[in-house]
């Protein structure tokens, strides 16, 4: 899962008002003086904007002393305008604007990510605190005696080795990078707490819940909705895994609670499971297409797999990336200095100024990246035409799914069509792709889920400082059936170890991505007129699956989510049967596997 740079950290629309202890008035403002606090803001933050930006590349890409302390300067003017913003905003609660007015005025309320407090001091401080918890991990490294592993090596151990030592090793090694943090991040929640407070919220995760349209109360019960409708398939994929996990690594390792310790998933966080598809597959599913080998036996490097994805998109009409993307994206890891390898996609000046960030492997996982990367990229250009306001997703959830649906035409006749493979295999084959996918897909929806659950009782005290390690692991087991394989304390900070909690990246984006790409990828297919099983469509080259998706990309944040839903998926709602319908053959043979095992936790 991807992190999204925007212009503020994060652009959400907020659909209800928050509750304020003082009534706004009318008496000093007039339809004309919110006309022109609109026309300052969205100046203001196109000018403003660029320049954070420009600070937040060079911080990325050149961790130093000097670049965080940069940083942390921008971020802390950039906090500072938005809650000033934000404040005047409410001054114009009461008047009577048109819809369009009032929508751009409650994303100015309600498009913040963490809300500084309304004081210098804590403003800088809080700055401070982000710039250095991002660091923290971008720079994070696990030493033994002078020997020292990054992120990617032990990544690399957790993906590859089968040896149980080793894998317990790179895992709880990672974990070292992130006690430090704790402090940090608890008086980071303190302050933007602090912050959301003063902007009319209860806390930080109350502001987060508003940005969606629809009244904060009811969205955590639409996210409850959509999970039931996926858990009956990840409850039957968690028992088959567990089971053949048990029989490479033993019981004494698996234990006999029903859940899998975190390390033998194959990847650091056990957020996708396809590492361990060789453990898992089915025993007659046939070989499935190995798109690593065929890039290396087709000479791709990282621009050539950047140019495949761009093609993508391309043959759906849109217009090529700028060459100034070529210019200036990094694309493999510089020998010479730590950078933040988190692939990320980035939109310098809000018009084409768009570039992408990653530490290119040439293998499947970063080629379906790049693909997710470039929809990000795409999406952005589209919308450059509209008030600042609205250059963003209709909710966050658009935008990590744009590219995501786009990936899951990555399938047998895409590979075909661009030349990596000669012919499609027989459908057959179809059994051991299903399970790939459901490994990195199903795998990851409760992860999706409960980063944010954590957070939000994080930020409203339900979750104290004194047990964030204890909540963490709590919702761990609870929606995954995952558990740490060594005891853990609040000596430890695990959720730090995972980049979108220190980087403050709101992770609900991620769950709902992964409900609306089958959803997109569904409703495309059948306006491409594809016949067949729904894994099977791609919608590559196809015209009239072009003009319907680019059209949902142009109307960014312009009008409410559901809107923008009717467009590309004929409907208002976001709907998971989709996500049932794509992995129905798997399902039914998950179940006939698990018959008679002991399932459930």
């Amino acid at each position: 899962m991807k992190h999204l740079m925007t212009l503020l950290l994060a652009m959400t629309l907020i659909a209800c008002q928050p509750q304020n202890n003082t009534k706004p008035t009318t008496d000093a403002v007039t339809v004309a003086d919110a006309q022109a606090f609109l026309e300052r803001v969205e100046k203001t933050y196109l000018e403003e904007g660029e320049y954070a930006a420009r600070i937040a590349w060079i911080q990325a890409n050149f961790i130093t002393d000097d670049s965080i302390w940069l940083g942390a300067k921008s971020i802390e003017k950039m906090g500072a305008l938005s809650v000033k913003f934000a404040n005047e905003a409410k001054r114009f609660d009461a008047l009577d604007l048109s819809d369009d007015m009032r929508r751009r005025l409650n994303i100015i309320k309600g498009g913040l990510t963490i809300a500084a407090p309304d004081d210098a001091e804590k403003n800088a401080e809080l700055a401070q605190i982000m710039a250095k918890l991002e660091a923290m991990y971008g720079a994070g490294k696990y030493c033994v005696e002078g020997d020292c592993k990054n992120l990617g090596q032990l990544s690399r151990v957790i993906a590859e080795s089968r040896d149980h030592a080793a894998l317990l090793e790179a895992w709880q090694g990672w974990r070292t990078v992130s006690p430090d943090m704790r402090p940090k991040y608890q008086r980071m929640v303190e302050l933007a707490n602090e912050g959301a407070r003063e902007l009319g919220f209860a806390d930080t995760g109350a502001m987060w819940r508003a940005g969606y349209d629809m009244p904060a109360s009811e969205f955590p019960q639409e996210l409850d909705r959509l999970w039931t409708q996926v858990k009956p398939l990840y409850d039957s994929l968690q028992c088959h895994v567990r089971t053949k996990l048990t029989e490479h690594f033993g019981a004494e390792v698996m234990g006999d609670d029903g859940m899998i310790p975190a390390h033998l998933l194959g990847n650091m966080w056990a957020q996708d499971w396809t590492a361990v598809y060789d453990l898992v597959k089915p025993a007659d599913a046939g070989s499935t297409i190995d798109v690593t080998a065929l890039l290396a036996e087709h000479d791709y490097d990282a621009k050539k797999m950047v140019k495949t994805a761009e093609g993508f998109f391309t043959s759906l009409g849109l217009d090529p990336l700028p060459e100034t993307f070529w210019q200036r994206s990094l694309f493999t890891k510089p020998q010479d200095r730590d950078v933040v390898c988190h692939a990320s996609a980035w939109n310098i000046d809000n018009v084409d100024d768009i570039r992408i960030k990653m530490c290119i492997k040439e293998d499947y996982e970063d080629f379906v990246t790049i693909h997710h990367e470039l929809g990000h990229n795409f999406y952005q250009r589209a919308y450059n035409d509209k008030s600042i306001l609205y250059r963003t997703g209709a909710n966050d959830g658009f935008h990590e799914a744009i590219g995501d649906t786009v990936a899951l035409s990555i399938t047998p006749q895409y590979l075909k069509d661009i030349g990596l493979i000669d012919e499609i295999p027989a459908s057959s084959n179809d059994l051991g792709m299903l399970m790939k996918k459901a490994l990195e897909k199903i795998a990851f929806v409760p992860f999706g889920l409960l980063v944010d659950q954590w957070r939000w009782q994080v930020f409203s005290g339900d979750i104290s400082p004194a047990d964030y390690n204890a909540g963490w692991w709590a919702l761990r087991n609870q929606y995954q059936g995952v558990k740490a394989p060594m005891a853990r304390s609040e000596d430890h900070f695990d959720p730090g170890a995972k980049y979108h909690i220190p980087g403050n990246t709101p992770y609900t984006r991620y769950f709902l991505a992964h409900i609306l790409q089958f959803q997109f990828h569904r409703e495309l297919c059948k306006a491409a007129e594809f016949e067949g099983d729904l894994h099977r469509c791609s919608i590559y080259n196809n015209q009239a699956a072009g003009d319907k998706l680019n059209k949902v990309l142009a109307m960014g944040a312009e009008r409410p989510w559901q809107d923008a839903m009717e467009v590309i998926a004929n409907s208002r709602e976001m709907d998971a049967s989709a996500v049932v319908d794509y992995f129905a053959p798997l399902k039914v043979w998950l179940d006939e596997q698990n018959q008679g095992r002991d399932c459930g936790w």
